[in-house]
């Protein structure tokens, strides 16, 4: 389950219980953190598959891919952050 905000009731703090099946919450999370991984580019597409729990580089690309319409190395320089 996942607790988001309602806004409907029109009061603070409301918030209702969303039912997310088990498979689609795993995928928006190793997609989150693989996000995170790529914009930091700190570690290769192979060791983000490998963290994020794919078993090869080239899954988890077809997987990202999919997900935000980018290739993983085309995502990371698109979106990466600024190194201080």
């Amino acid at each position: 389950r996942e607790i988001v905000d309602d806004g409907a009731a029109g009061e603070e703090g409301s918030a209702v219980a969303v039912e997310i099946p088990p498979m689609e919450y795993l995928l928006a999370w190793r997609m989150a953190v693989a996000k995170d991984l790529l914009r930091r580019q700190e570690v290769g597409i192979a060791e983000v598959a490998e963290r994020v729990g794919y078993g090869s580089a080239s899954t988890f690309s077809t997987a990202l891919s999919r997900h935000v319409g980018q290739a993983p190395g085309r995502y990371a320089r698109a979106h990466a952050t600024s190194q201080h």
